[in-house]
This record gives structure tokens, sequence and C-alpha cells, in this order.
């Protein structure tokens, strides 16, 4: 479990196709305290680390992994958000996020407002339902707060802190971005099926 509060962010430096794809990425974390098999949100998918340097982890992708996330978009060099997984006593400062991708959406415009910038993303038609006005989702594995829905889009904003510490400094229209919805609009629409 995570709480799509990135930690660090990380560089794609190796990506080698060897039946699952591996990954190496160099990241600002004491490596000496990661161990084999735990599990890094790397741009929001939940990785296992399956080999460590000291200042590098790698971690090995199944091909429905790389299917059902942006990461076939991952190239060498590419910053990505990272997070590792929440211990007891972690403070929860997001919301409770799985590191499990439920799909991808794409950012269709960027507008500054002020300091902030809004983003406007389109999330595929059977993900639309799940994203709220108010709501939670992780984008990126960061926690955000949804601020307006129309349809299948749905706007965000980010204060500058937020474009410092994560990616989103980086981001531009076209790019495909890891969605999570909020696991307790998961649950909440799955009841309401029942019901209805």
């Amino acid at each position: 479990m995570f709480t799509g509060i990135v930690t660090d962010i990380g560089t794609i430096t190796q990506l080698t196709q060897e039946g699952d794809l591996r990954a190496r990425i160099r990241c600002g974390y004491d490596t000496s305290a990661i161990d084999m098999g735990a599990s890094i949100a790397s741009d929001g998918v939940c990785l296992t680390v399956v080999d460590l340097g000291p200042d590098w982890y790698e971690v090995q992708i199944s091909a429905e992994t790389v299917d059902k996330t942006n990461i076939a978009q991952w190239t060498e060099g590419r910053r990505v958000n990272l997070e590792r997984a929440l211990k007891v006593g972690d403070e929860l400062g997001g919301h409770i996020v799985s590191g499990h991708v439920d799909g991808v959406a794409e950012v269709i415009a960027m507008t500054d407002e002020g300091d902030s910038t809004r983003v406007t993303l389109r999330a595929p038609q059977d993900l639309a339902r799940f994203v709220a006005p108010k709501g939670s989702v992780a984008l990126n594995g960061t926690s955000l707060t949804v601020n307006a829905v129309d349809g299948c889009d749905f706007g965000i904003n980010f204060i500058p802190h937020t474009k410092e510490v994560t990616t989103w400094g980086d981001v531009a229209v076209g790019d495909r971005i890891n969605l999570e919805i909020d696991t307790l609009a998961r649950y909440v629409a799955r009841l309401a099926q029942m019901q209805g």
C-alpha cells in the first residue's frame, strides 16, 4: 500500500527486454535499507525490486503491466515519481493507493492559473464514472484532488510545490498518465450496481 505522496524522483538509466522488461532506476533512497522483493511505486505502478546497487534498483515488468500502463513510453533518461511502501505508523498524507493502475489517461489541455497549472485529462470511458469532483485519484503515483469533471474529462490544479517535488513540472499535452481510481469509489460503484 502507498499514499500517493511522492518521496523521490528517479531516473530510468537502463531498459532491457529479456522475456520481461527489466528497468534500472537511479534514486536518492538509501538502497542499503531496501530489501530484495520490496515494493516501490514507480510512476504509480507497484513494482518489485529484483536487484540493487549503491544508488539504483532494478525491477522486472511483465508484458501485462507494460500493456495496461504508460511503461511502454518509458525511455532511458525519463524521470519517474517514486514512493516506497507504507510501514505501520507512517503518516497517511494522501489517500490509500494500491499501485495497481486501472488505466491510462491522456493530458488534453494545460492552462496556467496564477502560479498554479490546471491540467485537463481524459479518462478511459470505463473509468470515467469513478472520477468525481473533490474526489481523489492517483496520477503517475501522485495523490490528487479532482477539481472538475465533464464526461470523461477531468481537471486537476498543480501548485508550484507539487510541480517541483514530482515529475508534474515535466508534463505536456498528449502525455499518457497512469490512472488509479480511488478504492472507495470502486466499492461504492460496485454496491450501487448490485442494488440496481
